[in-house]
């Protein structure tokens, strides 16, 4: 009897994410990365237009953090870290220390986006009850996405992912996505029961790219900043040259008291979260009371493989190679941003960074049947792109070459004649 095809076994045992498993395709079986493409059992590659959801910067299979991450899990594959530590862990805290915008000085390390922004939340409510201050409301952004944890749900727009699960999240004050002029929505006589505000600076991802400029954001930044309330950034989708500059929080005059990363810190090779905080939030931890203590943990947390291959993943990004194909992608976005206004069919185009997005007409919705066909018809064209509803993007890895980049821009104007034919 022949063996069975990594397909069928999949079928047999494997329950996707985000996956309707009755009714969406069957997975494509990847046996192979290779820079900005994967392969597929019979050898067809596929472009990666949307970097394996977002995480991966510098391509899959570079040699050198292929090279570092083996030759540190022939040294020291994990160790508990609530009472030990080790060299990646220390050393990526004090390179991530020296790189964030702000006054951050602690790294407090999970295992990914979600868990990192959970971490946030737990360190700014504990923060002031650890003070014995009543501050326990939490601020947010409409439309926002912080991950799939309860407290990462709460603070999350409510949608098709959080709708089995409302009864259990916890209340949040929801703002709109700022203006530019925009009068802050909260009286600030209101504004001293707010713990925190968690926000994804600049652009919303998981809630359809949905871009908004720092001089509308760094306003009420400041507000909130003037009344004690703690600045949570979400970057864990931003982080990384994604905005085009290192982390988004750049941008922006009011550096946040926290912020998360994730997706991008390996360069898409192994899971990792971080979340950095300022000296004042840490110290409030420090007390003789053992009941303050921040009683939060993982069992691979500061995973030395994970922090190994984040440090080498910096390495490559900081490169001079990489920070002149970072430029040409953004170059690249611009100028097919402005070719996709030509086309009735798509709303919205946008661009920031190396992220480029636009709608095609439909009624918003993310199970709608029209992302299976916006879906099928890229992989048609060898490119692999997610998309959001009837929202498409572009999140390349950053080794995407010229010609790829082309295909994947060729494709979309299949797509327009298609959808104008139609």
């Amino acid at each position: 009897m022949p063996a069975s095809s990594l397909l069928e076994r999949d079928a047999r045992v494997i329950w996707h994410p985000d996956t309707q498993m009755l009714t969406e395709p069957a997975p494509i079986p990847i046996v192979k990365g290779e820079g900005a493409l994967l392969f597929d059992e019979q050898g067809q590659s596929y472009i990666d237009a949307d970097a394996s959801w977002w995480v991966n910067t510098i391509g899959h299979g570079h040699p050198l953090v292929a090279e570092k991450i083996a030759a540190q899990a022939r040294h020291l594959a994990h160790c508990i870290f609530a009472c030990l530590t080790h060299e990646p862990a220390v050393k990526l805290a004090e390179e991530l220390l020296r790189l964030l915008p702000g006054n951050f000085s602690r790294i407090f390390y999970s295992d990914d986006g979600s868990t990192s922004t959970e971490v946030a939340l737990k360190m700014a409510i504990q923060y002031w009850h650890n003070q014995g201050i009543k501050r326990t409301k939490i601020l947010a952004l409409e439309g926002g996405y912080h991950g799939d944890t309860f407290g990462a749900m709460s603070v999350g727009a409510k949608s098709v992912f959080t709708a089995p699960f409302e009864n259990y999240l916890f209340e949040v004050t929801y703002l709109p996505l700022p203006q530019p002029g925009q009068a802050f929505p909260i009286p600030e006589e209101e504004l001293d029961q707010y713990a925190a505000w968690i926000f994804e600076p600049l652009i919303q991802g998981a809630g359809g790219m949905r871009m908004y400029r720092a001089e509308a954001l760094d306003p009420w930044l400041e507000i909130c900043r003037r009344h004690g309330i703690l600045l949570i950034a979400d970057e864990v989708m931003t982080g990384f040259y994604r905005t085009g500059r290192l982390f988004a929080c750049e941008y922006l005059q009011q550096k946040p008291d926290i912020i998360c990363l994730s997706k991008g810190l390996t360069g898409g090779t192994l899971p990792l979260g971080v979340t950095a905080c300022t000296e004042q939030i840490f110290e409030a931890f420090l007390s003789q009371d053992k009941r303050k203590t921040f009683f939060h943990g993982h069992s691979y947390t500061a995973n030395p493989l994970a922090c190994t291959a984040a440090l080498a993943s910096l390495d490559v990004l900081l490169s001079p190679a990489y920070q002149s194909q970072i430029q040409h992608i953004i170059r690249q976005h611009q100028h097919f941003v402005q070719q996709l206004h030509e086309y009735p069919c798509f709303q919205h185009p946008r661009q920031l960074g190396t992220i480029a997005a636009f709608e095609v007409i439909d009624e918003p919705n993310y199970t709608s049947p029209l992302r299976d066909k916006l879906y099928t018809f890229y992989l048609k064209h060898r490119v692999l792109m997610r998309p959001l509803g009837n929202t498409l993007y572009l999140m390349p890895p950053y080794c995407i070459t010229n010609e790829q980049l082309q295909q994947v821009y060729e494709a979309t104007f299949a797509l327009a004649e298609t959808l104008l034919h139609n």
